[in-house]
């Protein structure tokens, strides 16, 4: 029962990235995922969620316009991409289950900077 994030990097800001997060151990499709980040010496902060079956999506007002959160449940696979990057975005990103698991990712660090 786990979940991988995957696709952090260093970008320039305006830039974009693709966060993915794989899912395995659990019936994915039943479960609601969340984007949320940690950055230095701030809280931790919910950026994006979906419903289990993608329908109802829902964004933190720092992201919203900016960022979109989708999922494959055929893949059991939920994504966030991430488009006109600002510094301000920098922090570990961590994907999150909740339903009759609560999960969490390990992290990917994305990095803002020019």
């Amino acid at each position: 029962v786990q979940l991988v994030e995957s696709g952090g990097g260093l970008v320039q800001p305006g830039g974009s990235l693709r966060l993915s997060c794989a899912a395995s151990g659990f019936t994915f499709s039943s479960h609601g995922m969340r984007w949320y980040r940690k950055a230095p010496g701030k809280e931790r902060e919910l950026v994006a969620t979906i419903g289990s079956a993608g329908g109802s999506t829902n964004y933190a007002d720092s992201v919203k316009g900016r960022f979109t959160i989708s999922r494959d449940n055929a893949k059991n696979m939920v994504y966030l991409q991430m488009n006109s990057l600002k510094p301000e975005d920098t922090a570990v990103y961590y994907c999150y289950a909740w339903g009759i698991y609560n999960l969490w990712g390990q992290g990917t660090q994305v990095t803002v900077s020019s």
